[in-house]
């Protein structure tokens, strides 16, 4: 069954509750395997595809993550819409532990992690100057706000390469470029939406502050670990709002991205390349 509501649930997100009519599904896309199976149901009388990021039992790495694969298998499922939620470190004071931020930004300080679904005989430039769906962005505040969360709706969030945390150096410099959050995951994720013509948005769940702040060191894992429990919590809430908030039809522009985005000619793209990739370039560059 079609399904018009992605869900991505991060670390400490690997569940949601409220699902109804819940079937396992397992896709296999041009680029491999996805994180695990998708979840579908329904939620707030949505059908909806929960997929866990990090895998069952948070097994992969923010590196390893085969982001193509996920973002491809939601298309494939009839996804729309994607709603994201991660654990992040804030990078201001005012933006504390367990608060939500609804970033508008991106900034990539990642290496070497592949984030089109273009290459290899056709060339696509996406606009991404606003690099989530302002409308979707709308509706998760306004949903965070009536869950009673203490949300903000603006940010940067800069995604870094990781595993490790930032150094006390990286870290200062990124609140000198007036970056607010930061994460390891979210930019690809948010490239390829805009790619596959999917409107994306994230839910930024502070856990802690980065190493920047004087108490970092008064952190300890339990302390990580609980916030977020917490946060899974509230952001469960906030997406199960957020759901019943939307209404059936898109209005934004993501739904056409790639209407002048496709730069190569269509006689001289691959013919197997065209059936590749029919569900995101299909009504562009008909394989017959």
């Amino acid at each position: 069954m079609t399904c018009e509501i992605g869900i991505i649930g991060g670390s400490g997100l690997y569940d949601m509750e409220g699902l109804t009519d819940r079937r396992e599904v397992t896709l296999e896309t041009p680029f491999g395997a996805p994180s695990g199976p998708y979840v579908t149901a329904t939620l707030r009388g949505r059908r909806v595809a929960f997929l866990a990021r990090h895998g069952a039992g948070h097994r992969i790495l923010p590196g390893e993550l085969n982001f193509r694969a996920n973002i491809f298998g939601f298309k494939l499922l009839g996804v729309e819409r994607i709603l994201s939620a991660s654990a992040v470190g804030s990078l201001r004071e005012d933006y504390k532990p367990l608060d939500i931020v609804v970033p508008d930004q991106f900034f990539d300080r990642t290496r070497g992690r592949i984030s089109t679904f273009f290459g290899g005989g056709l060339v696509a430039h996406v606009g991404f100057a606003h690099p989530v769906c302002g409308d979707l962005a709308g509706i998760a505040i306004d949903a965070a706000r009536a869950v009673g969360a203490r949300v903000h709706g603006s940010g940067t969030y800069v995604c870094m390469e990781g595993p490790a945390f930032s150094t006390l150096a990286e870290s200062k410099a990124y609140r000198s470029w007036g970056f607010d959050v930061i994460g390891m995951t979210n930019l690809q994720e948010a490239k390829l939406a805009r790619e596959a013509e999917i409107c994306y948005t994230t839910l930024a769940l502070v856990t802690d502050y980065d190493c920047w702040h004087p108490e970092h060191d008064a952190v300890t894992v339990e302390m990580i670990i609980a916030n977020l429990v917490e946060n899974a919590a509230t952001a469960q809430k906030i997406i199960a709002e957020a759901v019943g908030r939307m209404p059936a039809a898109r209005g934004c522009h993501c739904g056409r991205a790639l209407e002048h985005a496709i730069i190569t000619r269509p006689e001289h793209v691959p013919a197997d390349l065209k059936r590749a990739l029919a569900p995101l370039i299909g009504r562009y560059l008909p394989t017959s």
